[in-house]
């Protein structure tokens, strides 16, 4: 009985201790519902959770150290978000070189030590330097250091160089006219005793030259003197221009007077002594010389009685003024119909140096023609435009201006001539038969139209008709 009694007691508790083959089952059914991709879920209603938290793990782990500053990734919640914990993650671009931002996954993607770490890199923006103490201790120190001075040293002008290099600065110079901006590049340069040559270099090239470059030359060394050069200095200059005249004649015919003008002008303006001609009286076997010299007395008694040596050379090109240019065009046109040489006509517009001013000549040669009375001043004044024009003085452009001027004036012009419409249209069209003008031009000419009766069988309607 006893025996029987303990064998189901021992029933009971297999019973509690082992599970059943559909206890089983439905336990492991039970435990598969509850979780999904490894992820346990609390209530059937989370799948969807599971599933995104599912498959932001498969994202993380596709994604490498190496791009892992461009993939998103997920929080806990599901939220897309910058980094494992809510920070930036490095963000280098793939396959830069040299490239100093951290790739350890921390911080906000900023250069290593702010810019200032690395090999080859100053230190971060902003930082001031010390200047570094002297270590007596150091076996390599020396006492002349400490009271060192570093100056910048230029070596001196060689002679081949110095016309090379200084010829481009008076080129210049004669194109911009500013005696400063020369001064600056001469202090640049460690000229030496050769700074005497800088008056002749100019003048020489200035011989050659236009009237106005000679006044810019006279500036240059009125403006250099004191700065630059000295009175020694251009003293000296003067004496070798007066030795190599012979040799500057062979290209430069005048080349006497012209330094002899030179010569009165630096001597008014106060950069060669007055006594600088005493040195050389009765002492002066050149003839180029002596006729330099003369030239230069002259002048300069010339100046005593009113003469204006300051204005020696005139005022050169576009700095005169547009009244001043307008007069000389007009004495020019007059002396020309009196001589009737194209060539001196031709020559003293050159030395107006004003191209871009040519289309005044073209006005006032055209204003003269239908002004004047006879067919003399007409003939003549177109012989002059084609000459100009052939020898390309005046060109394309420059004489356009010029008609379509005389176009647009010639209402006012017909008020005190009153053939000037039928004057000029002549004179358009020969100016087309000689060929410097072209067709559109020529048809641009404006006719003054008249109202008249023509006769009893218009019913005296108006007829339009030009002269």
């Amino acid at each position: 009985f006893d025996l029987l009694k303990y064998s189901w007691l021992y029933a009971d508790d297999l019973s509690d201790s082992f599970l059943s083959g559909e206890e089983e089952n439905g336990i492991i059914t039970k435990n598969l519902k509850n979780e999904i991709n490894g992820n346990w879920i609390s209530a059937p209603n989370s799948i969807h959770e599971a599933r995104l938290k599912a498959k932001a793990k498969r994202r993380l782990r596709k994604t490498s150290s190496r791009d892992s500053g461009r993939g998103d990734s997920f929080s806990d919640n599901g939220d897309p978000s910058r980094g494992t914990n809510g920070t930036v993650p490095p963000t280098s671009p793939k396959n830069k070189l040299l490239d100093r931002k951290s790739r350890a996954g921390k911080g906000r993607g900023l250069p290593k030590k702010g810019g200032a770490g690395g090999k080859g890199v100053w230190g971060p923006p902003g930082e001031v330097y010390d200047l570094e103490e002297v270590d007596v201790k150091d076996p390599n120190y020396d006492e002349a250091q400490e009271n060192c001075v570093y100056e910048t040293v230029v070596p001196p002008l060689e002679e081949g160089d110095f016309e090379k290099t200084l010829t481009p600065i008076v080129q210049e110079y004669f194109e911009h006219g500013d005696t400063n901006e020369v001064a600056e590049l001469l202090g640049e340069l460690n000229l030496g005793s050769m700074s005497s040559g800088v008056p002749m270099l100019a003048v020489s090239l200035a011989l050659e030259a236009k009237a106005s470059h000679r006044e810019l030359t006279s500036r240059l060394l009125m403006d250099l003197c004191g700065r630059v050069l000295s009175r020694r200095d251009v003293e000296s200059s003067f004496d070798k221009l007066l030795r190599e005249l012979p040799d500057l004649v062979l290209d430069t015919p005048g080349a006497p007077q012209l330094v002899g003008q030179f010569i009165a002008r630096a001597v008014k303006d106060k950069i060669l002594s007055k006594n600088y001609f005493d040195g050389y009286k009765g002492r002066v076997d050149c003839v180029h010389a002596r006729a330099a010299l003369d030239r230069a007395a002259v002048l300069l008694k010339m100046g005593m009685g009113g003469l204006r040596i300051d204005n020696l050379w005139g005022t050169g090109g576009g700095q005169r003024p547009v009244t001043q240019l307008v007069r000389e065009m007009t004495l020019l046109l007059k002396e020309y119909l009196l001589s009737g040489d194209n060539k001196e006509a031709e020559r003293c517009l050159r030395e107006l140096e004003v191209p871009h001013f040519h289309h005044e000549f073209v006005y006032e040669a055209i204003v003269m023609v239908l002004e004047s009375k006879g067919e003399k001043t007409f003939k003549m004044v177109l012989q002059l435009l084609k000459f100009l024009w052939v020898s390309s003085i005046i060109t394309v452009d420059q004489m356009r201006r010029g008609y379509e001027r005389v176009y647009m004036d010639i209402a006012e012009i017909n008020i005190d001539v009153p053939r000037a419409y039928f004057i000029l249209e002549q004179f358009v069209d020969k100016s087309f038969s000689a060929g410097f003008i072209c067709e559109k031009l020529r048809d641009l000419c404006p006719s003054r139209g008249r109202k008249r009766f023509v006769s009893e069988g218009d019913g005296g309607r108006f007829k339009l008709e030009s002269y």
